[in-house]
């Protein structure tokens, strides 16, 4: 355990980041997950734990939003992350081999690792047609699913097109797109958003290293530490909602940054989750904060049923 954790902080080091700042991130993790300052030391040995879980990430029908999210997070520092916690061993956006050498190496650590592997998956699945609108490799995006979903320890969806289907699957959703839950009938842990914040991936990730089992979630399958709470229940600006202020017109653009943004749209009073806490950009801001209303993003179909964005609910 030793020698695992002197080589995270020897990479650490050789990237200029401290001891300290790795323990700033692993009070960010702890914090988000709801657990106690004390737990901040155990984050830590479980985030240098020798115990590396193979990784499958799979995408479908997606944009590739919530690969960039994540690549564009510095807390975590993604190379660690990836090569120090987890042992990321497929991902057709980050991984070196292509063609028949990638299916090779998702193969192979799908049968070496059947049932100890963590799937995560990014994008719908469309099923007209028996799934012809979406392939990789000559296969459908469907036949890989119920290949490799089933094998897993556990599916993970990160973001809203794989947990319910998302942009894809709006109307008239000629593609027959669903969620991975709908479409092959897996119970799976969801960490919904347009994108989700990455640090609600690496708490799911961290509470099954830390305890051997996955968070709590939810009736629609969100990790409870991250999707408890509403929007609004968090927002900086609720305080003047309740009190029925509203920012005039009139006011200045410093004047109105303390007022909520129910009128212009916000879906934060019908929205979970804990965008309002952790932001965006190593917690340097979130949509509401920057002034533009919450459209809802990580609930189902919240394309459909929460549009237009700026109309009050």
């Amino acid at each position: 355990m030793s020698d695992r954790k002197g080589s995270v902080e020897q990479r650490l080091e050789q990237r200029g980041v401290t001891r300290r700042d790795f323990m700033k991130f692993c009070t960010i993790v702890s914090a988000t997950m709801g657990l106690a300052p004390s737990f901040v030391p155990k984050v830590a040995e479980a985030l240098t734990s020798t115990q590396r879980p193979p990784v499958v990430w799979l995408s479908f029908a997606e944009c590739t939003g919530c690969t960039e999210a994540l690549l564009r997070t510095t807390y975590p520092w993604i190379d660690t992350l990836l090569l120090d916690t987890v042992s990321l061993d497929y991902h057709e956006a980050l991984m070196a081999p292509s063609g028949e050498a990638s299916e090779k190496s998702l193969h192979e650590t799908v049968t070496q690792n059947s049932g100890k592997f963590i799937c995560i998956v990014d994008g719908s699945i469309p099923t007209a047609d028996n799934g012809v609108y979406g392939m990789i490799g000559g296969k459908t995006f469907l036949g890989i699913a119920k290949d490799i979903c089933p094998k897993a320890l556990a599916v993970l969806c990160v973001g809203t097109c794989s947990a319910y289907g998302g942009v894809p699957a709006m109307a008239p959703n000629p593609t027959g797109a669903k969620s991975i839950q709908d479409a092959i009938g897996i119970k799976t842990v969801n960490i919904p958003g347009c994108p989700p914040n990455p640090i609600n991936m690496v708490g799911t990730i961290v509470n099954y290293l830390l305890f051997g089992k996955l968070p709590e979630v939810d009736q629609l399958g969100r990790p409870l530490f991250a999707y408890g709470k509403l929007v609004h229940d968090q927002c900086q600006r609720r305080s003047h909602f309740e009190m029925g202020e509203f920012a005039p017109s009139f006011q200045s653009e410093e004047a109105q940054k303390g007022y909520c943004l129910y009128e212009l749209g916000c879906k934060g009073p019908e929205t979970y989750n804990n965008c309002p806490t952790v932001k965006f950009n190593d917690g340097t801001s979130w949509p509401v904060q920057g002034g533009h209303p919450c459209i809802g993003c990580s609930e189902p179909d919240f394309w459909d049923k929460l549009s237009p964005f700026y109309k009050p609910i």
